[in-house]
């Protein structure tokens, strides 16, 4: 699925989003730079796997920087790091600056556990790359979190505070 392929499901969903195109953004600080006046929280989303090839999608605030060696936690896992370009396309078919829980829906074995932080649900409206890193798409968390829950899993909420690290 691509990201029209995901527009046409968001709509067939009936939910209600923005689309925001851009100039391609791979980091936090691109798109603090380029993103415009895009309302809304931003995010940050990392994949990861552990030693046995369990697979993780941390959707963060922006701005949020935790320690890996902390959150293995609430993940239920020992040993996380970042897994590796061959992986994003192998189960979200999507490239390096392109991850966000959009990528749940090509992940159709469901080897992939979604933690959302719960501090996204403060906001109006959240912000997310559909497949795609030159575009935004903006829409309700409520909705996010529906529309993850109807096409993947059960969305994790995470509380990230106690995994911050420290300055």
């Amino acid at each position: 699925m691509d990201k029209d392929d995901l527009y046409e499901l968001l709509k067939a969903n009936k939910i209600e989003f923005k689309i925001f195109d851009h100039e391609p953004l791979y980091t936090v600080e691109d798109s603090k730079n380029l993103r415009g006046k895009i309302e809304g929280a931003h995010s940050k989303n990392l994949f990861l796997r552990d030693q046995k090839k369990n697979f993780f999608l941390l959707s963060l605030l922006e701005d949020v920087q935790i320690d890996l060696k902390k959150i293995t936690e609430p993940l239920n896992s020992k040993k996380l790091s970042f897994a590796q370009p061959n992986y994003l396309k192998e189960l979200m078919n999507i490239e390096p600056g392109s991850v966000s829980p959009f990528g749940l829906i090509n992940d159709t074995e469901k080897k992939i556990t979604f933690f959302l932080d719960q501090n996204f649900l403060d906001y109006e409206y959240v912000n997310f790359h559909p497949l795609s890193n030159t575009a935004t798409v903006q829409m309700k968390p409520k909705e996010l979190c529906n529309f993850i829950e109807s096409n993947h899993t059960s969305v994790n909420f995470l509380d990230v505070t106690g995994f911050l690290k420290e300055a």
